[in-house]
């Protein structure tokens, strides 16, 4: 019984075959004459089937590292983008709120100054997170000019006085703090009386209004001047939102005023140059 052909063999002929076709090319490399280049030939032929499998092996090999290096250029590339991307989207916001605190400081400006007293635009750097003391505080202090009891507002009316200075900073007590007062004057009828903070999104009730004082829902309220000067005359504090007609035995009309300030949404406010009896 014959024995199977060892494996070894076939790869032992592809060698031989192999070292046989490099020796002739070498050897007649250097001969240029018609037996040369046919042996040159012949062995370029037996050769060729190799190269040619040897190409087809090596091809997937090649197309794999040109694979990853393509994937390595595309990951950058969109890196890249993705960073464009983010640095255009904060450019966009940061001109968004560019825009938004010019228009801030533009409808600031529209503030009517009863008695063209000079003023002073700050920031609003962060409020009191407490129901007990409602202040805010400001980026703009004594190096600036700004004093204690120096009235605050924005475009739309009060919101406040200085009750604390250092350099750069101020801390403003707002009108709906439980320890404001503020002199008012009823707009129709021209009566005053003295509205008080109760605490953050409450009304500020008026004490003292007369009794026969004729007053309307949405009437407005000014600063009256009074009140040991705390404030100048004729800032808009806010409007009237409730009034009881009175019962027999009151001594004065029950009024309240809601402020025209939104509170929870300072940014800018102007600060008044002006000092009354504080």
């Amino acid at each position: 019984m014959a024995s199977p052909s060892s494996p070894s063999k076939p790869r032992s002929v592809l060698v031989l075959v192999v070292l046989t076709a490099i020796t002739l090319i070498t050897i007649t490399s250097r001969s240029d004459n018609g037996i040369a280049r046919s042996i040159r030939g012949v062995a370029r032929d037996a050769f060729g089937p190799i190269g040619t499998l040897g190409a087809k092996v090596t091809s997937p090999i090649g197309d794999a590292f040109s694979g990853i290096s393509k994937y390595r250029t595309l990951k950058k590339e969109n890196e890249k983008l993705q960073r464009d991307v983010d640095r255009y989207r904060s450019q966009a916001l940061q001109s968004a709120d560019a825009r938004r605190e010019r228009a801030a400081l533009l409808r600031l400006d529209k503030f009517e100054n009863p008695d063209d007293i000079k003023t002073l635009n700050a920031r609003v750097l962060g409020a009191s997170p407490s129901n007990f003391e409602l202040t805010i505080e400001i980026d703009r202090g004594s190096g600036r000019g700004v004093a204690l009891y120096m009235p605050v507002v924005t475009e739309a009316g009060l919101i406040g006085q200085v009750v604390s200075v250092s350099r750069t900073r101020a801390v403003v007590r707002l009108i709906s703090d439980p320890r404001s007062s503020i002199g008012v004057r009823l707009a129709e009828s021209g009566d005053v009386g003295i509205a008080r903070g109760v605490g953050p999104g409450a009304s500020l009730p008026i004490t003292n209004v007369e009794l026969d004082t004729n007053v309307a829902v949405g009437e407005a309220v000014f600063t009256s001047g009074l009140q040991d000067s705390r404030y100048p005359a004729g800032i808009l504090v806010g409007t009237v939102e409730k009034t009881n007609r009175p019962s027999p035995g009151d001594l004065q009309r029950s009024v309240s005023l809601r402020p025209v300030v939104n509170f929870r949404r300072l940014g800018f406010v102007k600060v008044l140059l002006w000092q009354g009896a504080g």
